[in-house]
């Protein structure tokens, strides 16, 4: 591929954002960041990954967290700047790559070759796909909706201007109940090959 490609995936917990985003990355050749992104930052730093997965995309705790002279004693803080900072080099670097959530969409604007989506989902067809998945009841799989669907939007109104799920943040809004997943991803797929 000659041009830089970014692919930047945004979505609501169980619409199948993550499966979408796989897909396109296979369908274009690309590599995928999602929580590998954690353990290429750890290998690259020389750190532990281990128990950082729990703190990633999660909202920085305000009660147990300080700020001094732009230091932050926050582990979901510093691990967030970490992955921001790590996408902002692949990028700069002219890497060609999809990523999954991890506010792309804002700290990448005006990287050539960057297109967003957001992915979301009726919310019955979402519980549904969550009790399959993670094998829960209705109940704890509306639970979990609510409870990830809460965690990344305050991940991303902490760090971003614009308000997460906001269609006018990214270049695609598509609801993946409509169609299903395979025929998702082919519509975003002839929209991102319109626009390279």
């Amino acid at each position: 591929m000659g041009k830089q490609l970014i692919i930047s995936v945004g979505r609501e917990f169980g619409s199948g954002g993550h499966v979408i985003a796989e897909e396109l990355a296979r369908r274009f050749g690309l590599v995928l960041y999602d929580n590998n992104l954690l353990e290429q930052i750890a290998e690259e730093k020389e750190i532990p990954h281990d128990g950082l997965k729990k703190y990633d995309e999660k909202p920085k705790s305000r009660l147990f967290s300080r700020t001094v002279r732009g230091y932050s004693n926050s582990v979901q803080e510093n691990l967030a700047n970490m992955q921001f900072d790590y996408l902002k080099k692949k990028a700069a670097d002219g890497e060609s790559f999809v990523v999954v959530g991890r506010c792309s969409e804002t700290i990448l604007k005006g990287t050539q070759g960057l297109v967003t989506v957001f992915v979301l989902g009726d919310p019955d067809v979402k519980a549904e796909r969550i009790q399959k998945v993670y094998g829960v009841s209705e109940e704890e799989a509306r639970r979990m909706m609510k409870r990830e669907d809460w965690n990344r939007k305050s991940y991303h109104n902490y760090y971003c201007k614009g308000k997460w799920g906001d269609s006018r943040n990214y270049d695609f809004s598509i609801n993946s109940s409509k169609l299903g997943i395979e025929k998702t991803v082919d519509i975003l797929e002839t929209c991102i090959r319109a626009r390279m």
